[in-house]
């Protein structure tokens, strides 16, 4: 399938990383052609783009980006209503310290228990880990209605694909992790949250 419009994504529809990058597609309600692409299946269009062959893949025009965090930024100044990052300086760069936090704390985790080639051992501790740093840290979900923001952020949509996989995960949030519980539901019945969803990641709760 080859890109038709001039915005496009090639995605993978289960993975969290290309998830991130359709929410703000959704959130900012900007239409483009999302490309699903099945692990191991590259099309000759995305090689010819990214030499890497990776995903999320973005391709506006002659433009083509492939990495999820300059992809979000990228949209964020490409498509400015609403703004996902903050206005100044100081707030900008907290933003960017939490994106750096959930990728190096707990995207790490996720990638590891979703990987088959990860032993068993090395799931259970994983699980363990994320479970207890998202229970530790759901206090601060409880004054704000977003991730430490009173809007909705890039923050929230690196975070919120994790959550949405929790079940695939194989963890379950204990009662005192409240505040989280109520930051997810309200964000999972958010109309863009509810357009990003792939197919596959519709099954996955």
């Amino acid at each position: 399938m080859g890109v038709t419009n001039r915005l496009a994504c090639y995605s993978d529809p289960a993975d969290h990383y290309s998830h991130r990058v359709r929410i703000v597609l959704a959130e900012k309600g900007v239409g483009a052609e999302i490309i699903s692409v099945e692990p191991g299946r590259c099309p000759p269009q995305l090689l010819e783009v990214n030499p890497y062959a990776s995903l999320p893949t973005l391709v506006d025009r002659d433009l083509a980006l492939y990495e999820s965090t300059v992809v979000m930024e990228y949209l964020d100044e490409r498509y400015p209503h609403p703004p996902l990052l903050p206005v100044y300086p100081v707030a900008r760069a907290n933003s960017r310290l939490l994106i750096h936090r959930i990728q190096r704390d707990w995207c790490a985790l996720v990638d590891l228990i979703l990987d088959p080639r990860s032993k068993e051992t090395a799931r259970v501790q994983a699980r363990k880990e994320l479970r207890e740093s998202l229970t530790g840290v759901s206090p601060l979900f409880a004054d704000k209605p977003y991730f430490l923001s009173e809007e909705l952020s890039l923050v929230d949509c690196c975070l919120l694909p994790i959550l949405w996989r929790l079940p695939l995960l194989g963890i379950e949030l204990p009662k005192p992790a409240k505040p989280l519980l109520d930051y997810m539901e309200r964000q999972f019945a958010r109309e863009g949250f509810r357009a990003s969803l792939s197919a596959a990641e519709r099954e996955m709760r």
